[in-house]
């Protein structure tokens, strides 16, 4: 793979800032454009607009764009061997795993509850993210792309799962994820142990905009959890960081801390993954389940049901062994039915 990798992000996008900090760690060179540069012109277009979008070369040599940023860390841990993300041990590689999709599907629920949900919120992200696409559009511009923007985007947190009966569920799984981190870095830098993992840097992602940008939950974190602040900063250009091997958590010491971030995991975002996927295979045109003993709905995304989909086939690539260690952290932090349970 040629580097600078060329891709289009925005400042706003938790993804885009997933992955630029990723590759600023990874000390993978890229190049930055937003919406309208010249240099997208000749560019193939996604199959769908997402950010970020990178320009890679396929095998056949020919460029395509690529969204999801999942793969993308896979697919650059075989190219770029360097400063890697994903542990050696299959085991923590699984949970790393685990944890990188609870941040990208189920944090940032918590993102755009917030964000579109609170009046502070929807005044500043509504004019602050459309002029991150050009900063000397004219001021009627911004006000009619900030009106049609907050519109659309208000218009879309029933479908993802945000109203007045799922408020609550989404804002006290995020003040447990937040007493849960704030813990963990206590004792440790990074969810992994003392080198990051993919997961971290999808965490970073989402808390640029939870504890960074969107005023109702920064006021939160930085009162319930100022490490967690602090973190967010630091993690966001850790290419002076030297990693070694000996610095992921291993297998048979795995920090309680990280056990209880896990068990908000099989808290609310396990229910949500089976009962999605059960909605997704049956044409339900609703998820409806129960979360934290209150019924949480949703539109069905199929997405999400490929997130369980390959978190399950990891599980099943894992040895007979290692699926029984794994087995054992689940069923401790009450994960159990991520793996266990059929659809």
């Amino acid at each position: 793979m040629n580097a600078p990798l060329l891709l289009k992000g925005a400042p706003g996008s938790p993804y885009t800032r997933k992955m630029l900090a990723l590759l600023r760690y990874r000390r993978i060179p890229y190049a930055l454009v937003t919406w309208g540069s010249p240099r997208l012109a000749a560019m193939p277009k996604p199959k769908v607009e997402l950010l970020p979008t990178f320009y890679l070369h396929n095998a056949a040599g020919e460029i395509e764009a690529v969204t999801d940023s999942t793969p993308l860390i896979r697919r650059f841990e075989r190219e770029f061997p360097a400063r890697q993300v994903r542990p050696a041990d299959p085991v923590l590689c699984f949970i790393d795993s685990l944890l990188e999709d609870y941040a990208d599907e189920w944090l940032t629920k918590a993102l755009f509850h917030y964000r579109w949900s609170f009046g502070d919120d929807i005044r500043k992200a509504g004019h602050i993210l459309p002029l991150s696409h050009d900063v000397t559009a004219g001021d009627s511009a911004v006000a009619q792309q900030s009106a049609q923007f907050s519109q659309r985007q208000i218009g879309r947190l029933a479908y993802v799962g945000s109203s007045r009966d799922t408020a609550q569920v989404i804002e006290q799984s995020y003040l447990r994820f937040l007493d849960a981190f704030e813990a963990h870095l206590k004792l440790h830098p990074f969810v992994m142990g003392a080198r990051p993992g993919a997961s971290d840097f999808g965490i970073h992602g989402q808390l640029t905009q939870l504890a960074n940008f969107d005023p109702t939950p920064s006021a939160i974190t930085l009162a319930r959890a100022p490490r967690v602040v602090a973190w967010v900063s630091l993690a966001e250009d850790l290419s002076g960081l030297e990693p070694e091997d000996g610095q992921w958590l291993g297998r048979d010491a795995i920090a309680a801390t990280l056990i209880t971030l896990l068990a908000e995991v099989g808290r609310v975002y396990v229910p949500l993954l089976l009962a999605n996927a059960r909605a997704v295979q049956s044409g339900a045109h609703q998820v409806r389940t129960q979360i934290d003993g209150q019924t949480y709905v949703q539109n069905p995304f199929a997405y999400q049901a490929k997130c369980l989909g390959w978190l399950r086939e990891e599980f099943t690539a894992l040895s007979v062994s290692d699926r029984q260690v794994v087995e054992t952290i689940l069923e401790q932090a009450g994960c159990g039915a991520l793996v266990a349970q059929p659809l």
